[in-house]
């Protein structure tokens, strides 16, 4: 997999792209992440990648220009799956959506940042919009880092436990049940003994009802979609 993220400000994705599970996936050469400054395809002096809104009011807006030229010279190279936007209007980001995307070859990713892009390129460039939840965030560098992360983790070879992923939280529409590692007991608090006594169908069992009875207590909304399924 390959994806790019076309950024004003790349310094706020290297940390999160750097270190950890994201680290390892391009060392493996499992997935190959660009990302790309938006001001190398801007004009002047300054390189100015902003202007005032028509119709005016408070913000800046992310000009058509410089986003149009990156993205052309990225699909010159390559074509792309999806060309998304960050953007808190987005269709909202969830577990399957994730599923859906790691099974794609290329993603491109633009940060909108200030008040927004242009409407024109969201319009005749963007395939997919997505929102990681119903805020704002100062740009869309958080959101792509989250994005980023939630997919290249389902990709094949990325996690050192293939199956880690299929138990995630949300993987079959419920919350995870409750997990608990060395020693048995801590402070007197003790492990579910369930979980000491090998028996693999009656620790199923167990972690089945705990993720109901999880799901059921901490979002009823949940619980109640994967009831009618």
């Amino acid at each position: 997999m390959r994806i790019d993220i076309i950024t004003c400000l790349p310094e706020l994705l290297h940390s999160p792209l750097q270190y950890s599970i994201m680290k390892r996936a391009q060392e493996k050469e499992l997935v190959k992440i660009q990302v790309h400054q938006l001001r190398d395809y801007a004009d002047g002096k300054h390189r100015q990648t902003d202007d005032y809104a028509f119709g005016g009011g408070a913000g800046m807006v992310m000009m058509p220009e410089p986003l149009y030229r990156c993205v052309e010279h990225l699909k010159q190279e390559r074509s792309y799956d999806e060309i998304i936007y960050l953007s808190p209007d987005g269709n909202r980001l969830d577990q399957s959506m994730a599923n859906r995307l790691s099974l794609k070859g290329n993603l491109m990713l633009i940060c909108g940042h200030y008040k927004g892009i242009d409407q024109r390129i969201r319009d005749h460039l963007v395939s997919l919009e997505i929102s990681i939840g119903d805020y704002v965030l100062s740009g869309g560098e958080l959101a792509a880092s989250v994005l980023t992360d939630a997919i290249v983790r389902l990709l094949p070879g990325v996690l050192n436990d293939e199956t880690s992923a299929l138990t995630d939280t949300f993987q079959d529409g419920l919350l995870a049940p409750p997990v608990y590692t060395r020693p048995a007991e801590f402070k007197g608090w003790f492990v579910p003994e369930v979980l000491l006594s090998g028996n693999e169908k009656s620790i199923e069992h167990w972690r089945m009802e705990q993720s109901l009875q999880k799901t059921k207590n901490l979002r009823p909304d949940l619980f109640a979609k994967w009831s009618q399924e």
